[in-house]
């Protein structure tokens, strides 16, 4: 991979290397991995699809590599979180110094869910949605529009809202050895040298 690419095709400025662009340390992104966006530049993904993301929380969003992300994606962290143990959703915490607060206490105003964590070979549709504190494993389908509010396993197709599992992508011997594989992790020139079984669905061509 030339490590100074961000658009992998030629003549095509809606599609980016995520992990070219990108600049926050607490978005980590795996290399192949890319976002395509017709309406918006997809060199700002980071403003315009990962939401609620202040410093303050420390969480992370982490993609593996060759994840394909679909425009419109987004990624909602912590801050919209409105805590559900106040006797009130209304953030008093964010106006602290309207209410006499604490600034240090200003994360009291959400509830903490964690960091978001996409697998490998992740495939996440048309202006999908997931929450924070979700794992997506390694090979899994999210639908167009769905709202992911729990974890996915790997190789499953989930949609809706929320979303929820639709069916599996492969019977379970045949994700049980492409777990085992972790293709994603070959060097470049083994990869090349399986596309046709990759592409064709034949693991046993694999080795």
């Amino acid at each position: 991979m030339n490590k100074a690419k961000i658009y992998p095709r030629t003549g095509d400025d809606q599609t980016v290397y995520l992990n070219q662009v990108v600049t926050n340390p607490n978005i980590i992104v795996g290399d192949y991995t890319m976002y395509n966006d017709f309406v918006n530049d997809p060199t700002e993904f980071e403003k315009n699809n990962v939401l609620y993301h202040y410093p303050i929380n420390g969480d992370r969003l982490i993609i593996g590599k060759f994840c394909s992300i679909a425009c419109g994606a987004k990624f909602l962290f912590n801050s919209a979180n409105h805590s559900l143990t106040s006797l009130s959703t209304y953030p008093f915490p964010i106006f602290f110094e309207e209410w006499g607060l604490e600034r240090a206490q200003v994360a009291r105003a959400w509830d903490y869910k964690g960091d978001i964590v996409i697998g490998n070979d992740v495939w996440i549709g048309y202006e999908a949605v997931i929450l924070a504190g979700v794992t997506i494993g390694d090979g899994a389908m999210i639908g167009t529009r769905a709202v992911v509010t729990k974890d996915v396993p790997p190789y499953t197709i989930v949609g809706g809202v929320p979303a929820k599992p639709i069916r599996k992508r492969f019977p379970d011997d045949t994700i049980a050895a492409l777990l085992a594989l972790r293709w994603w992790d070959w060097p470049e020139e083994r990869i090349a040298a399986h596309l046709d079984a990759i592409q064709s669905g034949q693991i046993d061509q694999i080795k």
